[in-house]
């Protein structure tokens, strides 16, 4: 089971960096898990669509074309947590193609990135700054591994 979760921007926050961290090391006890940092556009001055852009194509050097790519987007399809781990379950079952969550900048997804996503995901209908979603998505990618696992961490 391999699962990259690549995100736009830094984690600059020490506290949500050693949580992020924390939940990285027990996913990495159920499955083969990465994080992946790609750069944004650079300057005040540079348009949404200009930014979009350039994450897009740093985006598009982390992944590869054999990919199930997910797009963090708060207009995605919302999942509870057991049918969040179902879903992983599922797409482990059926194939081996490695599955990369993708968390965006803070203008969402190009038109082109969305159309190349097996799957569009709403951690909430909130819309979070990157590192907060990160934390949250690192948080529940780990509670999925666990209700996969029969890991006693999650409790209905």
């Amino acid at each position: 089971m391999k699962i990259l979760i690549v995100h736009v921007g830094r984690t600059s926050n020490k506290a949500l960096n050693s949580f992020i961290e924390e939940f990285l090391k027990r996913m990495n006890r159920f499955a083969q898990v990465e994080l992946k940092s790609v750069d944004s556009s650079k300057g005040r001055s540079v348009s949404p669509f200009e930014v979009m852009r350039v994450e897009e194509v740093n985006i598009r050097k982390a992944i590869n074309d054999r990919d199930q790519v997910i797009l963090m987007d708060e207009s995605g399809k919302s999942y509870g947590s057991r049918s969040f781990a179902k879903m992983i379950d599922d797409h482990f079952m059926h194939n081996s193609k490695r599955m990369v969550f993708v968390i965006g900048g803070a203008y969402g997804f190009s038109e082109n990135l969305q159309s190349r996503a097996n799957l569009m995901i709403s951690l909430s209908k909130m819309t979070f700054n990157h590192e907060l979603a990160l934390a949250v998505l690192s948080e529940q990618v780990y509670r999925a591994l666990t209700i996969i696992n029969g890991h006693p961490y999650h409790n209905d």
